[in-house]
């Protein structure tokens, strides 16, 4: 390895800042490998939760430690992973960004009021994450803390000094309504909190040992066993002596004091740590090891599957005990099915949902039905569905783009004429108001009057009250996304027999025309009169673009029709004007320092010239020379992309990851294939990075994409061959790879500008 390093390093200071940088990065997990042995069957151990600890600019990855898909998460409360303190640990992550209940943290000083506000300084070289289990050192203190998760349960143990005095545990309530602790027995504690303002969420955990219980009330610290009220907080001391291992044990529910009992009895009461953890590794060895690699880089491998880990993720199975507590019409119900929320769809239809629809179409069938189930409870077909119900949150309505795309993959378990009527509410009597839940506005009206979300001139004051003061219009962005979306519930129209409702809704899906200017070959606002609103698409918009785009300027929202490439590419003048445009995007500078754009659009991160890999409308964008007849130019900036922006260290995350939502596009680029427009059952070819890719299939087939010849240098397909036909086009379909198909590439070092340059009519008929 250090005779490659050394072969880098030029005389360029960059460039061996760089390198010197990335290496001790990278190195930085051996330290945690040695100690855990390369701990992990087959391709666990190449899963390093800490890869995108750092954020770009925004919001870092975080270490979580949970069983795929299930409701207990948990990462210590830190600010990223250059911070050497922690808050606490909480004993359950609710939701993705949208907050935890139940801090915990080890104390062995005499405990006084301001022991709960006090951080706790850690060693980062004796941190131990793994999906399934999590330790740290607080120096300072001299404790150990571990940490593993059942379904609806989790266990920590706390190794305190030997002998100490004393030894104890803080708890603390994470929001600001009522709550309450209760000590039973010495050994046991019950408590709830309130979780966004509603949600009585329950405790239930016992003690390996018997401990002096107290409690924290108006200010005051008292030796009680019970407090009920808004901050209230408590602690257990136990007695000093030779046993240095405290165990806490717990459960959670979102239903009742009893079923946090229930839950406790049926998962965890009676089961040492190491049978926790053993299952929990037994949980994610089903869940990674479906997909298989061989060839490429370790420090590859390294970030394949720890994207995969976080595809893994999102969304949570509540139900418990056949039962759950929706937030959509805040009632109890029983069901024979997984009940999933914590889902934002903006981020993941694009590649997350049709990764699952084929590796867990099972799971993806029950998490459409928890949509529509969701529906019938709320009366909106949700788009970012959490425990509270459906977070209002960015544009569009693109949970109707992941349902048709389940479908026409085959996904049938799930009502979907129920489905359809949702989808059909959310395009018809829904604001599409970013940011905005609820009933049409007078601009909703409009858009379907008009065919376009009007904009307002550079200082015009807002005249509708419901728009969000920060979010603004973002009309261009809407229009785009409506667009994409009416498209989306017109072609479920037409699987489900409804030929008038699929022509009437054909029509709006063309309405991304509307704002496309012909002089400046860019989709530009119009106002309410229908005239043209000069801006600078590179920067105008105030915050985040988002009078006009969303997150991203009007470079990025110019490739925002994936449901209608050849329709994108004729706007633009043909294939030679479309590709030359591709390739602009990819050189045009910013016009001025990083700096100053990232102070307006600190979303768009990751630049190569004007795109951005940090945010999700981005993902498709480099492989859309497919469709101009260069995609030997795909298979350049895919790779080029990867290698760049995913490296296997704290850095290695471009953007906000989004619960999976980056990582899916990891893990099908590295695999060398993409859903470029999710609700058409085809996959896009780029460049993998592995010789051989083997996904097991739920059918019991395998899927095989075998590269002759990958390496870092050999990017470029010679030539390709689908089950033993030589292909020239770089397509193919969903249900080639679920009856177990065979993509075999042969790869080189400079590109064969003649493959792959078949017409897209050939193999996708619509």
């Amino acid at each position: 390895m250090l005779k490659k390093i050394s072969k880098l390093v030029t005389t360029n200071f960059t460039h061996v800042l760089y390198i010197s940088i990335f290496c001790s990065m990278s190195l930085s997990g051996y330290a945690q490998d040695e100690q855990l042995g390369n701990e992990g069957k087959g391709n666990l151990k190449y899963i390093d939760p800490r890869i995108g600890n750092v954020g770009l600019l925004l919001q870092p990855t975080r270490p979580t430690v949970q069983l795929p898909n299930q409701m207990i998460r948990m990462y210590p409360e830190r600010n990223d992973y250059i911070d050497d303190q922690i808050s606490s640990f909480p004993l359950n992550i609710v939701s993705h960004r949208l907050g935890e209940v139940f801090a915990l943290k080890p104390w062995n000083k005499t405990v006084a009021l301001s022991s709960w506000q006090q951080k706790q300084a850690y060693d980062h070289d004796l941190e131990v994450t793994r999906p399934w289990y999590y330790s740290t050192y607080l120096i300072d203190d001299d404790i150990t803390v571990e940490f593993s998760a059942g379904k609806k349960t989790g266990i920590y143990r706390f190794t305190f000094p030997k002998n100490a005095e004393p030894k104890s545990l803080l708890f603390d309530l994470y929001n600001p309504g009522a709550g309450s602790w209760k000590f039973v027995s010495g050994n046991a504690i019950e408590g709830t909190e309130t979780y966004h303002d509603d949600i009585k969420v329950y405790l239930y955990g016992e003690f390996s040992s018997k401990g002096q219980a107290g409690i924290v009330k108006d200010n005051r610290l008292t030796k009680a066993v019970e407090v009920q009220g808004v901050g209230v907080r408590s602690w257990i001391t136990f007695d000093s002596g030779d046993q240095s291992a405290i165990e806490f044990r717990y459960a959670i529910s979102y239903i009742s004091e009893e079923q946090a009992h229930q839950s406790f009895k049926q998962e965890i009461e009676g089961k040492d740590f190491g049978a926790v953890k053993a299952d929990g590794e037994k949980a994610w060895d089903g869940a990674i090891n479906n997909i298989n690699i061989e060839g490429g880089t370790e420090a590859q491998k390294r970030s394949f599957y720890t994207a995969y880990y976080r595809c893994n993720e999102r969304m949570v199975d509540i139900t418990e005990d056949g039962k759950y507590y929706s937030g959509y019409d805040k009632k109890i119900h029983e069901t024979m099915r997984p009940f999933y929320v914590d889902d934002w769809t903006w981020d993941t239809y694009l590649a997350l949902h049709p990764l699952r629809a084929i590796v867990n179409p099972h799971m993806e069938e029950d998490m459409v039905n928890s949509y529509v189930t969701m529906y019938g409870q709320s009366g909106w077909m949700p788009t970012f569905p959490v425990l509270f119900g459906d977070h209002a949150c960015m544009n569009g309505f693109h949970s109707s783009i992941m349902i048709l795309d389940d479908y026409r993959k085959g996904l049938r378990n799930f009502d979907a004429n129920k489905a359809y009527e949702g989808m059909l509410k959310n395009e018809t009597e829904a604001t599409m108001l970013p940011w905005r839940n609820g009933p049409k506005t007078s601009l909703d009206d409009f858009y379907y009057a008009k065919g376009y979300f009007p904009a307002l001139r550079k200082g015009e004051p807002e005249t509708v009250p419901l728009v969000h003061p920060f979010e603004k219009r973002q009309a261009v962005a809407v229009t785009l996304g409506a667009s994409y979306d009416d498209w989306a519930v017109s072609e479920m129209a037409g699987e489900l027999g409804k030929a008038d409702e699929k022509k009437k809704l054909g029509v709006r899906a063309g309405n991304y025309k509307n704002l496309w200017n012909n002089n400046v070959k860019m989709f530009l606002p119009k106002d309410g009169n229908g005239n043209w609103i000069s801006i600078d698409p590179k920067f105008d918009g105030g915050m985040g673009g988002r009078d006009y785009y969303d997150e991203n300027n009007g470079w990025t929202y110019l490739w925002q029709v994936q449901h209608d490439i050849p329709g994108l590419i004729g706007l633009m003048g043909g294939k030679s004007m479309f590709e030359d445009k591709l390739d602009q995007l990819f050189r045009e500078p910013l016009d001025r320092p990083k700096h100053e754009f990232w102070a307006k659009f600190p979303d768009a991160t990751g630049n190569v010239g004007q795109y951005s890999m940090g945010n999700e409308p981005s993902f498709h964008i480099p492989y859309l020379y497919n469709f101009t007849g260069s995609p030997w130019k795909t298979q350049s900036r895919v790779r080029f992309l990867l290698d760049v922006w995913y490296k296997d260290n704290i850095f290695g995350i471009p953007g906000d990851e989004d619960g999976g939502g980056m990582s899916a596009f990891v893990v099908f680029s590295s695999m060398g294939f993409y859903p470029i427009t999710p609700g058409k059952p085809i996959y896009t070819i780029g460049s993998p990075l592995f010789s051989k890719v083997t996904i097991d299939l739920p059918n019991g087939k395998q899927f095989t994409m075998i590269a002759n010849n990958c390496s870092v240098i050999n990017k470029y397909i010679q030539s390709a061959k689908m089950n033993g036909q030589p292909i020239n086009t770089p397509w193919f379909t969903h249900e080639q790879l679920i009856n177990g198909g065979k993509l075999e590439l042969e790869m080189g070092p400079k590109p064969n500008k003649s493959w792959g340059t078949g017409e897209y009519k050939e193999i996708v008929q619509n």
